[in-house]
Order: structure tokens, then C-alpha cells, then sequence
């Protein structure tokens, strides 16, 4: 494997520099607008049929303003990303959330605007010309107004956050962005280590290494515990506060909302992974078994099966594997994706000080996606990029869309995702060119990554819920925390887990916990994950003439509920527990054919 791995990504489209003149300039501007915004809404009265006409102009000027406001958000937060040691862009967001924080109080008068119009004159406003195909996102504003304090609350929650909710969140991003912790492998060997390289040692394919990368990795997060513990409670306590002036009973609304699902649907899901979870659990034990073990290890979640043949990709490799895939699947998401690639529209260079995960981002204003993660060279770490650019490949279908139908729901935003690596595995699976070790290697992956996102998601999900449930009684101790988090992890993996190797810094280290605009961010990656098989599960028996459906779902996902947005394209009723158990059941053939594999392996198996 070649040295260097992956590629810096370009962003000059974004700004020529940062913080140059024509940046300089834009902010400038946009302070402007932002406060020309204020001024105009916070004169005029409700919306009325009156006053229809001026809210109309003003909600057409905040559209532009979200465009340039996500345009430069994204940037300074990819540069941030890339570079989590350098101080200046960290004082950038800190004064973009100034900015943001002046639009929030916009945002405080469209929700007065909104609270109490009829039905008639709301009826009449969304039917005005210019509002075409905002429909969905002003009825999800109208929504949320009847579930706000006061305006003058509102406007003091806003200045309040940039320095408290948000500011927690930001200090999570910087001390974990700096993190390194001491490696000593197993032969003795020690290495200074940036935290961003954790997750793929603790994949590695010698469990020994992926041990003391656990181990050590979680000594250097314990030295962080006191500082995250303040962040967590101090995020969900904000939360839970203002839950009680906005006249919120429950801690999962906003996550409901924010989801675009009813509480149904969300039931319906559990009902249909707690039924049918010895399915996720049978996964690992069958791995386990290979291993000559019960069960696995926490740590091993992601690691690929120990076989002698096991390699890593170059960057060259992992890309051509991803490449090949698309097109023999899906041609038009294939030339978006080399497209991509030659425009070095992707992040994935491996160096200190960059901030641990991948993400997807892009801006409404120049119509390009961004991807970012690093390369380590692991399959999957070539699986992430199929997810990555799945989310892109759905910014690129909505790019001409308007920003109030662009902006979809988490929930829907993971079918793009996990809808790509979908196809990359079958891929690989069909490519004679790829030996049968390297194919089993990637049901594995793909069979072990869809058992995490049913226990390891759900675990997230119900430590979640119990945190909650005792925050709301006041602050959770680190003690407790590692407390509830170890007897999460036992009571959904079962005997899928060996006893005594929980990570009880899991609460910690997983940076979903902490990010501070969407709350119990990680379910919907299990909703995207069952309703994504759902949708390739049609793609296998249909062909290439269902893609156009596939796409109007996409299309769909900023203009409807994610019921309406499934009804619409597949006709398919997520409040029902059978549709998320035939998602759950589609995975046993491909069980059966693992384990099968397994037993004809004589490969040596390390543990």
C-alpha cells in the first residue's frame, strides 16, 4: 500500500481564501440582510390576508439568506473538519453562529406570524405562486409555532444558545479534534496517535491490535470523561429547559419532528427490530463462531473477519472498487461519482489534527456537494465512501429544486446512503476480477454493518432514552453514565457479546451525542438502513426501470413526511411493524450464505 493515501479536497468554488476580500465581503452582506429581515418582520402583523403579500417578500429574501448562510456554514466547516487544530476557523464558527443566531431571531417573528392564522387565510397563502413547493416546509414551520414560549423567550433561548447549547458542542469538537492517545501495539511498539485514526485500529484485522487500540484509545478518552459528561448533561438540560417553556411533554417531539416521522412509525420500527433482533444477534455469533468464540468483543464491530489473506486498498484501489460497482448497477450515479472525483470534491487524506467520522455537505448556491472522511485503506473505509457520496449523489438530484424543498429529514437523508453501499457490495459480489476471500470479506462487512445499525444503533437509541429519563431528574454522574451505557450494550447484543467487553466510554467518544442542532441523531440511521433495503430489495426484482422511482423518492424527501414521501414513490405504509420485519427478514438468505462460507473456510482465525 502506497504511503500517502487519499486525496485533499478543493474548495476555492466555496471562496478564493478564507476570510479574503470576497469573503469578507459576503459576510458583510449577509449581517445586512439578516438584520434588514429582523427589522421588516418584527414591524408587520400576523399573516393575514392583508398582510399575505409582504410575508410572502419575506420569506422569499430568508430563502436566499438560508442559501448563502448554509453556503458559508459548510465551508468554514469542512475547513474545520480538516484541520480541527487551527484556532481561526474555530473563531469563525464561533462568529457564523453570531450571524446564525440573529437569523434564529427572524425566525422568532415568522413563528409569531404563523401561530394562530386560519385555516382559510393559510390555505390562500400557500397557494400564492412564489410559494410553489414550499408547501411542506411552511406547514412544518406553521407546526412548530404552536410549540414555542413567548417571542420575547424565544429571543433570549437564541442569544443564550450561541454561547450555552451550541458552545458546549463546539468545545466537544475542539478538545476531540486535538485528541491523540498513546498506541502500544502488541509488539511493544509505541506511537503518539490522533483519535481521527482510532476507529480503523480498533478494525484491524489482528485483534490484538484492535484490542490495545481500544484499550488505549479509551485512556485518553476517560482523561476527557469529566469535560464530555459536563457537555452532555449541560445539552440535554438546555433541551429538556426548553422543552418546558415551548409546552413539550416528551424529549423525543423534537426528534420526531426533526425526523419529518410520527411516533407510530418510530414504534412500528422497534417493534419490528426487537421482534425479530435474534437475526442481528445470529450475525456476530456466527462471526464469533469462526473465531472460535461465543460472541464478540465490543470493539470488533466493524472489523473484518481474520483471514490469512486479509489486505487493505490503496486510494487507487478503493476508488476503482466503488467505480466499478456503480456502473455496473446504477450508470448515471457512476459518472456523478468519477465526476466527483476528478473535481477532488472528497477529503480523505490521512494526517494529524483532522476531526474523527465522515460526512456529506454541500451549498444551495454553487450546487456542489462535498465529501470528507480519512483513508485508511480498510474495506470500510471504501464502504464509508459509497455512503458518503450516496448523501451527495441525493444533494445532486435536488440541486435545482428550491431550498425549502432541498432540506430533508435524517431519516430520509440515509436511504441515499446506504442505498449506495448496497450497491457496492452487490458488486463486488458479481466482479469475477475479485477473489472469494475479498467477497466474503465484504458480506461480512455488509451482513456485520446491518447487525450494528439494528444493536449497536438501537443501544445509542435506549441509552439515549434512559439518560433522559434521569437527566430530567437532575445531573448523571460519569459514573452513572458508564453505567448505563455497559448495560445497554448487554441487554441488546445478549449473547452476542462477550461478558466484560462493553465500552463503557462509549457515551463519550460516539461524537452523535453531542451534535447540538438535531437531537437523538443516531435512529434515524437504523430507519434509513431498513427503509434503504426496502427500496434495493425492489431495485434486485425490478431492474434498472425501477431507478426512476428510486429517484422520485429522492426527489420526494424535502416535500413530504417520510410516510407521504414512501407512499408517494413505493407505496409502502411505515406505521405498519411488517414492513420493517421484511426489510429485518431479507437479510437470513444472505445469513445462511455466510455461514456457510464460513464453515468451508479453513482459513486460520486469530482471538
Amino acid at each position: 500500500m502506497s504511503e500517502k493515501q487519499g486525496v485533499t479536497w478543493d474548495l476555492s468554488s466555496f471562496f478564493p481564501e478564507f476570510n479574503g476580500p470576497a469573503m469578507l465581503e459576503f459576510k458583510e452582506q449577509l449581517k445586512a440582510d439578516v438584520a434588514e429581515l429582523q427589522a421588516r418582520a418584527g414591524a408587520l402583523g400576523p399573516l393575514s390576508a392583508e398582510t399575505a403579500a409582504d410575508w410572502e417578500a419575506i420569506i422569499l429574501k430568508a430563502e436566499d439568506v438560508e442559501v448563502r448562510l448554509s453556503h458559508i456554514f459548510s465551508y468554514v466547516g469542512c475547513l474545520g473538519a480538516a484541520d480541527a487544530r487551527e484556532e481561526k476557523y474555530k473563531q469563525e464558527e464561533a462568529g457564523l453562529a453570531l450571524i446564525a443566531a440573529e437569523y434564529s431571531k427572524f425566525d422568532v417573528e415568522i413563528l409569531r406570524a404563523f401561530k394562530d392564522v386560519p385555516d382559510d387565510v393559510w390555505n390562500a397563502f400557500l397557494a400564492r405562486e412564489a410559494l410553489a413547493g414550499a408547501e411542506h416546509a411552511l406547514t412544518k414551520t406553521r407546526e412548530r409555532a404552536l410549540h414555542t414560549a413567548t417571542p420575547d423567550q424565544e429571543r433570549l433561548a437564541t442569544d443564550l444558545n450561541v454561547d450555552g447549547l451550541h458552545a458546549w458542542g463546539r468545545m466537544y469538537d475542539t478538545i476531540t479534534g486535538k485528541l491523540e492517545f498513546d498506541m502500544v501495539y502488541p509488539d511493544g511498539r509505541e506511537e503518539r496517535t490522533p483519535i481521527s485514526q482510532w476507529r480503523s485500529l480498533m478494525s484491524n484485522v489482528d485483534r490484538e491490535v484492535g484490542k490495545a487500540a481500544f484499550e488505549c484509545g479509551n485512556r485518553a478518552w476517560e482523561g476527557l470523561q469529566d469535560a464530555c459528561a459536563a457537555a452532555l448533561n449541560a445539552i440535554s438540560g438546555t433541551r429538556l429547559t426548553l422543552n418546558k417553556y415551548r409546552g413539550i411533554d416528551s424529549y423525543l417531539y423534537n426528534a420526531l419532528f426533526q425526523s419529518n416521522i410520527s411516533r407510530p412509525t418510530l414504534d412500528a420500527m422497534y417493534e419490528g427490530i426487537h421482534a425479530n433482533i435474534e437475526t442481528a444477534r445470529e450475525i456476530f455469533r456466527a462471526k464469533a463462531g469462526f473465531m472460535g468464540r461465543s460472541g464478540i468483543y465490543w470493539f470488533e464491530r466493524e472489523a473484518p473477519l481474520p483471514l490469512e489473506d486479509t489486505s487493505t486498498y490503496t486510494w487507487e484501489e478503493g476508488t476503482a472498487m466503488v467505480s466499478t460497482a456503480f456502473k455496473t448497477a446504477y450508470p448515471g450515479f457512476a459518472d456523478y461519482y468519477d465526476s466527483f472525483l476528478a473535481k477532488r470534491w472528497l477529503e480523505s487524506e490521512v494526517r494529524p489534527g483532522k476531526l474523527p467520522g465522515a460526512f456529506c455537505t454541500g451549498s444551495p448556491l454553487t450546487r456542489e456537494q462535498r465529501v470528507y472522511m480519512t483513508f485508511n485503506g480498510t474495506l470500510g473505509d471504501v464502504t464509508t465512501m459509497a455512503h458518503e457520496v450516496g448523501h451527495a449523489w441525493h444533494g445532486h438530484l435536488l440541486k435545482d429544486m428550491r431550498l425549502m424543498a432541498q432540506e430533508y429529514p435524517m431519516t430520509l437523508a440515509e436511504t441515499a446512503s446506504i442505498f449506495g453501499e448496497h450497491i457496492l457490495a452487490s458488486g463486488i459480489y458479481g466482479d469475477d476480477s475479485i477473489s472469494d476471500s475479498a467477497k466474503l470479506l465484504m458480506l461480512d462487512a455488509d451482513l456485520c454493518g446491518a447487525a450494528t445499525l439494528l444493536l449497536d444503533i438501537t443501544v445509542r437509541f435506549e441509552f439515549e432514552k434512559a439518560f433522559h429519563d434521569e437527566r430530567m431528574k437532575g445531573e448523571v454522574s460519569v459514573s452513572r453514565l458508564k453505567e448505563l451505557m455497559v448495560e445497554t450494550q448487554q441487554r441488546v447484543f445478549g449473547d452476542a457479546m462477550l461478558d466484560g467487553s462493553e465500552d463503557p466510554m462509549f457515551w463519550a467518544s460516539k461524537l452523535h451525542f453531542y451534535i447540538t442542532g438535531v437531537t437523538f441523531y443516531n435512529f434515524p440511521y437504523t430507519f434509513g438502513f431498513l427503509l434503504a433495503r426496502a427500496l434495493y430489495n425492489l431495485f434486485e426484482q425490478e431492474g434498472a426501470s425501477f431507478l426512476p422511482r428510486y429517484e422520485d423518492f429522492l426527489r420526494l424527501t424535502g416535500s413530504d413526511t417520510a410516510e407521504g414521501v414512501a407512499q408517494r414513490s413505493i407505496g409502502a405504509d411505515l406505521t405498519k411493524p411488517d414492513f420493517w420485519v421484511k426489510s429485518i427478514s431479507s437479510l437470513e438468505p444472505h445469513l445462511e450464505h455466510y455461514k456457510q462460507l464460513l464453515a468451508k473456510n479453513t482459513a486460520a482465525a486469530g482471538g
